[in-house]
């Protein structure tokens, strides 16, 4: 009887350094993803502004100005910071 108690503890043992090796697996796959997702983010801000200024002013919307950015065009042009550059 005793030693059914042993190989339930041992058992018990293996199952949970297996699963605490999984999470751990698991956690730096999760930060991995997380980290590549804001720096596609970053990415895609960055050529959404570079395709912006390449873009062509659109004669129907602008008569004189047309030359000039709007200021929503203007406020396009931040740039983003991905968090994970601000943990570092």
């Amino acid at each position: 009887m005793l030693t059914l108690h042993w190989l339930a503890t041992v058992a018990a043992l293996l199952i949970a350094a297996a699963a605490l090796l999984r999470a751990r697996r698991v956690a730096k796959r999760l930060e991995r993803l997380t980290e590549s997702y804001w720096e596609l983010r970053y990415e895609n801000g960055q050529l959404r502004v570079r395709v912006a200024r390449l873009e062509p002013p659109d004669p129907a919307s602008g008569g004189a100005d047309a030359g000039q950015p709007s200021p929503a065009r203007q406020e396009a042009t931040t740039h983003f910071v991905p968090l994970s550059s601000l943990k570092r």
